[in-house]
């Protein structure tokens, strides 16, 4: 397992039970109220460290190299009934972008979301979750697919943002992801969306607009990434923790402000801490979402939607 920077003592203590248990299964000595008080500091430092998480420390655990990706969701959500579909049938298969039909239940849902790796070899093959334009024409295929058969539709946000290398400009990627904005607002089946690590920019916009928007809650929403605003800002990416704290990105920031609709709780640790704790909280803030949606018309739907995002960002002189 590894580590951040400011979970260190958890590490420590981790260390010393582990010590403590070994001894008392290689010796005589009884070390039980030995272990037992490691356990207990353990516990109380573990909900100390992770109740005052800075900005900062939660962009870290967003980033977490065990945290679970789009696919270990979608695999945990689905099981086998899950078909993965490819192609934006203009240019080729983006391996960012993912989608495809699941059940969770008797419910049918398109899903669709940023793909990252789990090493360097994996991280090249997925372009780092970085989509191209194909993947975000390849997410609108599926949603408009979803739509003609009456599919409601879960977008899952996980990417430092859309890829911005030359050819990805010179095949429209910023028409792809205006494109996608635009017809997401007027689709007329349920969207729900969740952030379940990074939300950055124009790459999470992309396939982000929904009737319900969930973070979970040691992830990030914002126009830029923390290290790329210090770089502006201070000429520097040393000031990125300010940054963090200036952008206003956590799951609380966002829900204050109204850009999402709720947090999903995650387990003490992080979600990679406890994966099926996290699946089925994701679970069920998915049905619970689409129960609320699934007796609306695909006119109020639209209504709705286009509603609560022009209400966002009005201000009074």
């Amino acid at each position: 397992m590894e580590y951040l920077e400011f979970e260190l003592p958890i590490k420590e203590l981790e260390d010393q039970l582990q010590k403590c248990q070994v001894i008392g299964q290689e010796s005589d000595v009884d070390v039980t109220e030995t272990c037992k008080q490691i356990e207990k500091k353990l516990i109380t430092t573990k909900k100390e460290i992770y109740k005052n998480l800075t900005p900062w420390q939660r962009v870290q655990m967003s980033r977490h190299p065990s945290r679970p990706y789009t696919l270990d969701y979608i695999k945990a959500l689905c099981g086998d009934s899950f078909l993965e579909l490819h192609g934006d049938r203009s240019f080729k298969d983006d391996k960012a972008m993912i989608g495809g039909l699941g059940k969770i239940g008797d419910q049918s849902f398109m899903f669709i979301g940023q793909q990252k790796g789990y090493n360097t070899k994996t991280r090249q093959y997925r372009n780092f979750g970085m989509a191209n334009p194909e993947g975000y024409r390849k997410a609108l295929r599926l949603m408009k697919s979803a739509e003609k058969f009456g599919i409601p539709v879960v977008t899952l946000l996980d990417t430092p943002g859309a890829y911005p290398g030359l050819e990805a400009e010179e095949r429209g990627q910023g028409e792809a992801i205006a494109r996608n904005i635009l017809e997401m607002t007027r689709l007329k089946v349920p969207i729900i969306t969740i952030v379940i690590g990074e939300g950055a920019s124009g790459g999470a916009l992309g396939i982000g607009v929904g009737d319900k928007v969930l973070m979970l809650e040691n992830t990030w929403y914002s126009v830029i990434s923390p290290e790329s605003c210090s770089s502006i800002l201070w000429r520097s990416w040393e000031y990125k923790e300010q940054a963090a704290e200036a952008l206003k990105l956590t799951a609380k920031d966002m829900k204050k402000q109204g850009i999402v609709d709720d947090i999903i709780k995650e387990p003490i640790g992080g979600a990679h801490s406890d994966r099926e704790k996290t699946y089925l909280a994701v679970k069920t803030a998915i049905l619970k979402t689409f129960d609320e949606l699934k007796n609306l018309s695909p006119k109020d739907l639209v209504n709705k939607r286009m509603e609560k995002y022009m209400e966002m960002g009005v201000f009074k002189g």
